[in-house]
């Protein structure tokens, strides 16, 4: 039998828009989610945290369609999206940059970006779309004619990022961001997520780095070995001595 989930403060009002009911995942014999429940409001920005292993990249799997949940529900503004695929989630209003970025290398910068938005047809705003991209991410213009191979592993992420927004998503799931990168680039792609999150993106974050993730969260869920075992808004779970210990290296 699981243990209750600690719940550490008072969580703010959000309209729901994910919500993820007890689902299990298997990979063969092993059980990679044992019963994960979790929401993520309109507007809101989520953070999963966890050790290696935990079963974070698996949750994200499970919700944008590229894993079958063996039990459990998810839905998506009410609507169950449990048996759907990934790409019949995107013209949904979902987009997951999933961790190891995902691009396209033999591609420039512009074509990966134009994939982001393939499914769209109003394509003078897929060109004001792509311009905010190289708002948020000035690099990316500079950049805009070379193979997406050859930028820096920094350059990369952002432009994951950056294609992950031209589908114009209502939900953006990221897995490990800031992996590998130097802080100052780190730095600036979680300041560019804030300002994403604020034009009412809702963000489902998996983060490495759970200080980072928790301080740019609203609300966050700790899993461990499958199972959500303590939630809370973010400050409150940064403040947690078992967070600090477990998580912060205190």
């Amino acid at each position: 039998m699981s243990e209750p989930v600690k719940v550490l403060g008072e969580r703010r009002a959000f309209a729901p828009l994910l919500t993820v009911e007890g689902i299990q995942v298997r990979y063969g014999a092993i059980q990679a989610l044992r019963g994960v429940s979790l929401q993520v409001g309109k507007g809101e920005m989520v953070a999963l945290i966890g050790a290696n292993g935990a079963g974070k990249t698996s949750t994200l799997r499970a919700v944008s369609g590229m894993l079958k949940a063996s039990a459990g529900r998810i839905t998506l503004e009410g609507k169950d999206t449990t048996s759907l695929k990934a790409h019949q989630l995107v013209p949904r209003g979902m987009a997951h940059a999933p961790e190891g970025r995902g691009i396209f290398p033999n591609l420039t910068v512009v074509e990966n970006l134009e994939l982001g938005a393939y499914l769209r047809k109003d394509t003078a705003q897929v060109l004001q779309d792509m311009e905010k991209g190289f708002t948020l991410f000035p690099v990316l213009k500079e950049r805009r004619r070379q193979l997406a191979g050859t930028l820096s592993g920094g350059e990369q992420q952002m432009l994951a990022i950056a294609r992950a927004l031209l589908s114009k998503p209502q939900l953006l799931l990221l897995d490990e961001p800031s992996l590998g990168l130097a802080p100052q680039v780190t730095e600036t792609i979680f300041r560019t997520l804030r300002e994403v999150n604020a034009t009412g993106v809702s963000v489902l974050l998996v983060e490495q780095n759970a200080h980072l993730a928790l301080n740019a969260a609203h609300y966050g869920y700790v899993l461990e070995t499958g199972e959500v075992v303590m939630a809370g808004p973010g400050k409150a779970l940064l403040d947690s001595p078992e967070v600090r210990r477990a998580y912060l290296g205190e």
